[in-house]
């Protein structure tokens, strides 16, 4: 018999059947956007199923994308849609609104979507970047050296103290051999 697992109460529920754990599914947080802010949620969701393999369900006030992790998420807003991506990277562009470290190997990049013609490259191109970066371990998903682009930290030095008296030392000792 085809089901799933529910994410939030871990109890089986078969295919067809109403599930209503959290009160909330993707049609209860769109129904109530304008024409404009539909149809680009329509679109948004059909490229990312395009995708491929994925989990796509209603959490509290969003609608999550994962695959082993999330990758991106939509919160539905009056007037636009929120679109959070995470990526192993910063990007600078006229439309991303915010940037946040996530992680230590993610960024989260926030998005507002108001029309249907707003869900194009590169927008698209960043949800395919995103979906391919949460396949990937975290070990390989841009952490290290190489992947930041800058040197490993160094270790803090010694306390202050113990220099000095290092110092007033080997001062001193130059001074007895003179």
């Amino acid at each position: 018999m085809a089901g799933r697992e529910c994410y939030h109460c871990k109890q089986w529920v078969e295919e067809g059947e109403p599930h209503d754990c959290w009160t909330t599914t993707e049609a209860a947080l769109t129904q109530d956007l304008p024409e404009d802010l539909l149809d680009a949620w329509e679109r948004l969701r059909e490229t990312a199923a395009a995708f491929g393999d994925q989990r796509i369900y209603a959490s509290h006030k969003s609608i999550m994308f994962s695959r082993k992790s999330c990758y991106f998420f939509v919160r539905p807003k009056r007037a636009f849609l929120e679109l959070c991506v995470f990526l192993g990277r910063a990007l600078k562009a006229p439309q991303v609104r915010r940037v946040d470290r996530a992680s230590k190997s993610k960024v989260v990049h926030v998005i507002h979507i108001r029309h249907r013609d707003e869900v194009e490259a590169p927008v698209t191109d960043w949800l395919q970047e995103a979906f391919d970066l949460s396949g990937v371990p975290a070990a390989k998903a841009g952490t290290g050296r190489a992947a930041t682009g800058r040197a490993r930290s160094k270790p803090n030095p010694r306390p202050a103290g113990k220099t000095a008296n290092a110092a007033r030392k080997t001062v001193a000792a130059r001074k007895a051999r003179r």
